[in-house]
């Protein structure tokens, strides 16, 4: 979790006298009054379109990709810095890509200060609260980018502004930290915001939100069209079709996430020095070698790395880690990679990795410095294509491109050869033991056994990065449908 966020109570103490000044920078006053910022405490809007996967993009060049927004429902209270999203969403088919059908999938996600979270069905339990503390630096921005809440974090926060042609600049901070600028067009409507974010991938990272084809929506004036970026690409491309002022937001923080859970981390015995390291939703892999560690996978963010390395430290000790293997670019499975590199590792990954980290790794990471930010040690990579082993003369780990696989274009498992092991993120997530199959078998598993097969692998166990257990290739077959060879 970020040690430094912005949250409720100092922003919603500063907005309680913003109006009583007369001193507004020029243009504000006239666009809060135009957009009656200063009487609506609370706002729902509501409409479809597009909604964009952020840090899932399937190639390391390409755009987070797309999904159908069949509904989007925003409901923002500015007193009390609290919001719920409510999303019906369904990825949108990519031609000469291979996924998953798709299936609607139903978002619930709010923000109260410093408080994040989801509410979602876990396997076949009721829906419960879970938290998102990474979630609350980019749902807050979601709240004052807003065009009321632009405006009165605006009058709260001391902006300034200039003129810039036949528009008006307004550009202020919160907390010290998180910078926010708007533009103003003639008609002092809000045209454009934006702001910056702490992401354990990209530092500092643009958030843009635009915003065109004003109406009237009963009375409040209010965009008809919402494109937010975020990274580069667009997050959200919204056609609003309804605005309510003043509705009824109560946001009760859960008791549940009041306090996030700390992280843990499991290590399981595979083999002789070959552990699973547990303990959330994602899973890395180490091998104990002669004089030195490898670890697969460094998810997430810099808070999980350090738990990984520390434990490391206590099972494997007085070695270091000389290599980090990173099976993709996804931001879930690479948020951690910046803090092994403080730690002194060489980054095994395929080419096209390497070169989008060294770009990307180049942006500041101010508003929340981690490790690498501090220190400034420079990046070893070991990149390849097709096929790369690393050895210590007794044990071989291969590593080798997934060809083909509809989630990600530049993609490997890792196989170590005298355990009969598989490494894989994605790919292949297993299931609990008392989860029968699916109907239809995802078309990356069924990609994954291809590999295996034409790589001419003898796969006892798969240690997926993801689920619950280690299981066999046998598992795999019954996922995909094949059948299983009795003994």
């Amino acid at each position: 979790m970020h040690k430094s966020i912005y949250t409720a109570v100092g922003l919603a103490v500063a907005l309680t006298g913003a109006g009583c000044s007369s001193l507004q920078p020029l243009g504000l006053q006239a666009a809060s009054e135009a957009s009656g910022a200063d009487t609506i405490k609370s706002i729902e809007f509501s409409g479809s379109g597009r909604w964009y996967q952020f840090g899932q993009a399937p190639n390391p060049n390409s755009a987070w990709p797309q999904f159908e927004l069949k509904s989007f429902t925003a409901d923002i209270n500015y007193d009390t810095a609290g919001a719920r999203v409510q999303i019906t969403r369904s990825q949108t088919v990519e031609p000469g890509r291979l996924r998953p059908a798709p299936v609607e999938q139903k978002v619930d996600q709010y923000v109260s200060g410093a408080t994040a979270w989801n509410v979602a069905a876990v396997g076949n339990a009721a829906p419960a609260p879970i938290a998102q503390p990474a979630a609350v630096e980019e749902r807050a921005a979601e709240i004052w980018a807003s065009p009321q809440g632009f405006l009165k974090a605006a009058q709260a926060n001391n902006a300034i502004s200039q003129s810039v042609g036949s528009d008006t600049e307004i550009a202020f901070s919160i907390a010290g930290k998180y910078r926010y600028i708007g533009t103003l067009n003639a008609n002092n409507q809000l045209e454009k915001v934006r702001t910056w974010i702490d992401n354990p991938v990209l530092g500092d990272t643009l958030v843009e939100t635009r915003y065109s084809d004003y109406k009237d929506f009963g009375g409040i004036q209010f965009p008809g069209h919402i494109v937010r970026s975020q990274g580069g690409y667009p997050v959200l491309d919204l056609n609003v079709s309804a605005v309510k002022a003043n509705p009824g937001v109560d946001i009760t923080v859960p008791q549940q996430v009041t306090k996030a859970p700390a992280v843990a981390v499991t290590a399981n015995k595979l083999a002789d020095g070959v552990y699973y390291l547990t303990g959330g939703s994602h899973h890395s892999v180490a091998i104990d070698q002669r004089d030195h560690i490898v670890l697969i996978e460094a998810p997430l963010n810099e808070e999980r790395s350090q738990a990984v390395i520390a434990k490391l430290k206590d099972i494997i000790p007085n070695k270091p880690i000389k290599y980090l293997v990173n099976t993709h670019a996804h931001f879930d499975h690479a948020g951690g990679l910046r803090t092994f590199v403080d730690e002194g590792a060489t980054i095994v990954t395929l080419q096209p990795n390497q070169f989008y980290y060294e770009k990307v790794w180049l942006a500041p990471h101010n508003i929340n410095p981690d490790r690498l930010a501090k220190s400034q040690k420079p990046a070893q990579f070991e990149s390849f294509s097709g096929k790369h082993v690393l050895s210590d003369g007794k044990r071989n780990i291969e590593i080798h491109a997934i060809a083909g696989n509809g989630h990600n274009d530049a993609f490997v498992l890792v196989y170590l050869p005298n355990e009969k092991i598989l490494v894989e993120a994605d790919a292949y997530t297993p299931t609990a033991t008392n989860v029968p199959p699916p109907a239809s078998p995802n078309p990356y598993s069924v990609n994954l056994y291809r590999n295996i097969q034409e790589l001419n692998l003898d796969v006892d166990q798969i240690a997926a990065l993801h689920g619950p257990r280690v299981v066999t290739q046998a598992d795999l077959r019954t996922a995909i449908g094949q059948p299983v060879a009795v003994k």
